[in-house]
């Protein structure tokens, strides 16, 4: 019998610079999420990597104790050996982006930076590689569809509860601790069960009880999105500026 919550599935609605050289880092793969060292001017320390996220975001605590208190700030972001200046971002409380983490999160790393390069994350072992962005190509072969929508890149997947099916633009959310992730509450943790729905079916391929987690804002356009419950078997490698994606899975171990 598959067990969900009846309003889950609801809420995955469908109203719902110049080139840079690669750089790479080794990050972590820690409750759900993939987290990376990365700098805000001199504020340094753990980020969330989140390509779900239309902006990146700064705690509210780090920016007051680095001497800024405004609530939008213009700033450098160093990443993954990467520089990228005059970044717009929001100050937030991110108290609750740090639920199950053993370190404070300070910042979130969002695809407002992320869509300046070709993003490869390994999962096993942890590695984020951010290489040159070259002119947009046409589709190559194993390539997803990639559309942006609210400004995070999207791919078409359907969720289902084994009665009802809701298919549109799905995001990918490599901060959620499960297969999909639909919208709830701004300041609710990505890593408490939601439910489980009865399959997810991304690219050709089913994912049946896929677990689910609900927090969090999404575009409007965005019906939900594909967790690293999901993610983690591949390397994902995405080009946004080609609205490409592939997923290659990993080596059994």
């Amino acid at each position: 019998m598959v067990r969900w919550s009846p309003p889950l599935l609801a809420t995955l609605s469908l109203t719902a610079a110049g080139p840079a050289l690669a750089g790479e880092t080794a990050c972590w793969f820690e409750n759900g999420a993939v987290v990376a060292p990365a700098a805000v001017a001199d504020m340094t320390g753990d980020f969330v990597i989140d390509l779900s996220a239309p902006q990146t975001l700064l705690h509210d605590t780090k920016a007051q104790t680095g001497g800024y208190a405004g609530t939008r700030l213009t700033l450098p972001v160093r990443v993954a050996g990467e520089r990228v200046e005059a970044v717009p971002l929001e100050v937030r409380d991110l108290d609750y982006r740090s639920a199950g983490f053993i370190a404070p999160i300070i910042g979130v790393i969002g695809a407002d930076i992320l869509d300046r390069y070709v993003v490869v994350i390994d999962f096993a072992p942890c590695r984020l590689r951010l290489e040159a962005r070259g002119p947009a190509v046409g589709r190559r072969p194993g390539a997803m569809a990639v559309t942006v929508v609210g400004g995070i890149p999207t791919v078409r997947a359907t969720a289902s509860d084994g009665f009802r099916s809701l298919s549109g633009a799905f995001a990918l959310d490599t901060a959620s601790n499960g297969a999909v992730r639909a919208r709830g509450a701004p300041d609710g943790p990505r890593q408490a069960p939601a439910g489980v729905l009865a399959g997810l079916t991304l690219n050709g391929r089913l994912y049946q009880r896929s677990p689910a987690v609900q927090a969090g804002d999404l575009p409007p356009g965005v019906a939900g999105a594909v967790g690293v419950a999901v993610l983690s078997a591949y390397q994902l490698r995405l080009d946004m500026n080609s609205g490409q994606l592939w997923l290659t899975p990993r080596p059994a171990p």
